[in-house]
């Protein structure tokens, strides 16, 4: 089994000026076998999640125009 998922990080911080910033950044997550069928039992979309795993980035090339193409994810280990 394999799950492919969404995760947001935000943060949140004053600037110099005294204004109140935030920032949220999305990140690919791919989990096989037992950590996939535990994310797809208990995940739902806006449930929080705690991950450990590895940054991959795989590439291959666009069919359509010929670019070369890139995907960062984590790969779930926990």
């Amino acid at each position: 089994p394999v799950a492919e998922f969404s995760v947001a990080t935000s943060r949140k911080w004053t600037n110099k000026d005294g204004t109140r910033q935030e920032e949220t950044e999305w990140h690919q997550i791919i989990a096989w076998g037992k950590q996939a069928e535990i994310a797809k039992r208990y995940l739902t979309k806006g449930s929080r999640v705690y991950i450990e795993g590895r940054i991959q980035t795989r590439s291959w090339e666009d069919k359509k125009h010929g670019d070369k193409r890139y995907k960062t994810e984590i790969v779930c280990e926990r």
